[in-house]
């Protein structure tokens, strides 16, 4: 055998062990994703405290009304 033959052989056997590595991992990321993607939604189900979301708007509201009036300060 020649150097060309047994690097022509090498090259195919690295390019499958890269390719079973990359696949191993690959699915692996690709469940830990729906994984997460599934936990994101449970958690997303569980019913709110309309109270709790009250009180988030209208601090939210009060934080734009504060941006507003610092932004109208600094024009005049």
């Amino acid at each position: 055998m020649t150097w060309e033959q047994v690097w022509n052989v090498l090259r195919w056997v690295l390019a499958a062990l890269v390719a079973g590595f990359i696949g191993q991992f690959g699915k692996s990321l690709a469940l830990r994703l729906i994984q997460r993607k599934r936990a994101k939604a449970s958690q997303s189900d569980i019913p709110r405290d309309p109270e709790i979301e009250r009180t988030k708007a209208q601090a939210k509201i009060e934080k734009k009304r504060a941006k507003t009036e610092v932004k109208r300060l600094k024009k005049s």
